[in-house]
């Protein structure tokens, strides 16, 4: 069975989803107030966090934000919501969420979704142990005047240090260790949040946007990360000799 972790002030809402959940062989842990919800995620080890966005004591965008943040819970969250908002939906996306979905959405439809996001992040766990040896064999990489630091999570540009979040970390990481070769968006979000590209989803895009800023990249015309037409993303390794 699995479980889930609801973070939900309405206790009816919260009663009526997870009776409804338990009734598909589902665990559910209803969490009312924001500001609790990261102790009750840490003692539950759930394999899904799912967060309303307006809670007392820490709202659900925020939660979800530090949550990936502090490293404290690196599985899928989705946000449950009655804001039918296109700017919540992108921020969401932004801070770390795995998915936006309306409290309007059919149970059977809201199941469907959460058991997509329970198998590929059930997926993306036993690849990790395949994969980790040889992401761990590379402690630092260094291309021209910028430094990548594995082991203390350090990024300096022209000997400055860089300022970045742990997904932003976590993107170039995955873009630096195949400096030189296309990543496409289902292949990024495969390895950082355990999810694939449904066609809509601009988390990545707004990240990409995100470093490039933060790493002196041009706006218009990136040359660092480069945008292939229909493909995807590419680090230019040699792009870095200059500040």
């Amino acid at each position: 069975m699995n479980k889930i972790v609801f973070v939900e002030d309405d206790r009816d809402v919260g009663e009526l989803i997870a009776a409804y959940l338990k009734r598909h062989d589902i665990e559910v842990i209803v969490e009312s107030r924001g500001d609790r919800a990261e102790a009750t995620i840490e003692a539950a080890m759930p394999d899904l966090v799912m967060l309303d966005i307006m809670l007392p004591g820490k709202d659900g965008m925020t939660l979800c934000r530090d949550l990936r943040a502090s490293q404290t819970w690196s599985g899928p969250i989705v946000l449950l919501t009655s804001l039918d908002s296109d700017m919540n939906h992108i921020l969401s996306l932004e801070m770390g969420a795995n998915d936006y979905i309306l409290k309007t959405t059919p149970p059977a439809v809201l199941l469907a979704r959460l058991r997509l996001h329970l198998r590929q992040a059930a997926t993306h766990s036993g690849d990790e142990a395949v994969i980790a040896p040889a992401v761990s064999a590379q402690k630092t990489l260094r291309f021209g005047t910028l430094t990548v630091d594995a082991v203390n999570r350090q990024v300096t540009l022209g000997g400055e240090i860089i300022a970045l979040s742990t997904a932003d970390f976590d993107l170039l990481w995955e873009l630096a260790t195949h400096a030189g070769s296309i990543l496409n968006r289902d292949a990024l979000l495969k390895t950082l949040r355990g999810v694939s590209y449904d066609g809509m989803d601009r988390s990545i895009d707004v990240a990409i946007s995100r470093l490039r800023k933060k790493l002196l990249d041009s706006a218009t015309e990136p040359y660092r990360i480069k945008t292939i037409r229909n493909k995807g993303y590419l680090f230019a390794p040699h792009a870095w000799d200059t500040q």
